[in-house]
């Protein structure tokens, strides 16, 4: 593919790297003559010197033929400005970085859709999202990579005794805006399907919005479950996504953080989150925060060395499970001996994520989950395609696939039965592999 990357930092350069070693043709845009020098000389890109937000800098890097444009510089406008203007010159998909998070709630402005970007990525949100799914269970589907954040998945284990042990699951009559994802039993998993019956101790994958997954999860459990004890180290952007999206019943929260002005500003935001002004690389405040007793201790100050040595003495405090953004490739090797279960390098995560947008056709993103059998595909439907001739119910989808979620316009919805997709929606469906082709002919936009 030709893929156009804007800003040849940290990030940008460490991402064009990884898509050149992957074979793609790759062009690199810099404001910064030494940067674009530097890159030359290490790269195997094409670079261009000059602002990604001029439209004569976009054409001279040829975005009108590009396949991807990703802009990755470190400042959200020139971000925003120059991945939009790319999509109006023709590229097939627009991707900005952006790290405030105003710019990707759309309860004030729709940016997204204003600009017409195919997607905004945080940094800082996708590295708590890896963090996220250790927490959760790391064959869990992050659905906040998806549907704008919108719709939450919970891993629920069926309890012996529990109300639905020996149901089928079309018998459960759970809410219109609640689904069964997957289910996973002895190390297997699978696409629920309507006959599948639910046993003690599978692991069952619920998908919908917060409040109607509450109504129904305490279903599948025979006694409440224990909360775990999470401390955060640091409040920035990483700890307070990360706060915010592990918040519920299932955990019991401790962010410290040492600026009482980002303090207010968190207290402010997080309502099942207990913030505590102190500075987290202390030992002395970890110990009366009582650290050592902690299911999962996070590091994230936004500082590599204060990571790892919050993370040391997280350890040697005796918390169950450390974890720690670390952004230096050449650490990795130390962490394991230091006691470290985890090291989220945030380069790392975006590219990973950028690299689910290298798709041909209506796919917008394409995820493959751990085992290599399901994937979660973010798929356009055009108009006149197959999809959109039939409610849910009468579509030929294959067994092997649900759809989890749709995005029309501002806002989204988990569907039911009775619903149907419109040309221009975005549809979540998580899929088994060997039949993703099948699934996707229902939205080929040949039968236009």
């Amino acid at each position: 593919m030709r893929i156009v990357v804007l800003g040849a930092g940290t990030v940008g350069t460490w991402i064009a790297d990884t898509l050149c070693q992957k074979g793609h043709s790759v062009t690199v845009i810099d404001i910064d003559p030494e940067h674009t020098r530097r890159v030359n000389n290490e790269l195997d890109v094409r670079v261009v010197t000059g602002s990604g937000s001029r439209s004569s800098v976009l054409f001279q890097a040829d975005v009108l033929g590009a396949d991807v444009f990703l802009a990755l510089t470190g400042v959200d406008e020139v971000n925003i400005v120059a991945a939009s203007m790319a999509k109006s010159l023709g590229v097939r998909r627009s991707v900005a970085r952006v790290y405030a998070p105003i710019f990707r709630d759309v309860s004030t402005f729709d940016y997204h859709r204003h600009f017409h970007i195919d997607r905004l990525l945080s940094l800082e949100h996708l590295s708590a999202l890896e963090i996220v799914k250790r927490i959760r269970n790391p064959r869990t589907v992050v659905m906040e990579h998806f549907a704008r954040g919108d719709i939450e998945v919970l891993e629920v284990v069926v309890g012996e005794g529990a109300a639905v042990v020996g149901d089928a699951l079309r018998d459960l009559q759970l809410p219109k805006g609640v689904r069964v994802g997957s289910i996973s039993r002895e190390g297997e998993m699978w696409i629920a399907g309507a006959n599948d019956q639910l046993h003690a101790h599978d692991h069952v994958m619920l998908i919908g919005r917060r409040e109607e997954i509450d109504k129904v999860k305490e279903k599948f459990r025979r006694e409440p479950e224990s909360k775990q004890g999470i401390v955060i180290a640091g409040g920035g952007e990483t700890g307070y996504h990360l706060a915010r999206t592990l918040e519920g019943d299932r955990f019991a929260i401790v962010l410290m953080e040492s600026d009482p002005k980002r303090c207010e500003y968190l207290a402010s935001n997080l309502r099942q989150t207990t913030i505590v002004n102190v500075d987290a690389t202390l030992r002395s405040a970890m110990e009366e925060e009582r650290v050592g007793s902690a299911d999962f201790f996070v590091a994230c100050t936004g500082d590599d060395e204060n990571n790892i040595m919050a993370g040391v003495e997280a350890r040697d405090l005796g918390a169950s499970s450390i974890l720690a953004i670390v952004g230096r490739p050449d650490y990795a090797r130390l962490l394991g001996k230091l006691g470290i279960d985890l090291a989220v390098s945030p380069r790392n995560v975006m590219a990973h994520q950028v690299l689910t947008f290298l798709n041909q056709g209506q796919i917008v993103s394409r995820t493959e989950l751990p085992g290599n059998k399901i994937c979660v595909l973010e798929v356009e439907a055009p108009e006149g395609c197959e999809a959109t001739q039939h409610v849910l119910a009468n579509l030929e989808l294959p067994k092997e696939c649900v759809v989890v979620a749709v995005t029309r316009e501002d806002f989204v919805q988990v569907p039911g039965a009775d619903d149907r997709i419109l040309a221009g929606d975005t549809v979540v469906v998580l899929v088994e592999i060997a039949v993703e082709a099948q699934m996707l002919r229902l939205f080929d936009g040949a039968n236009q």
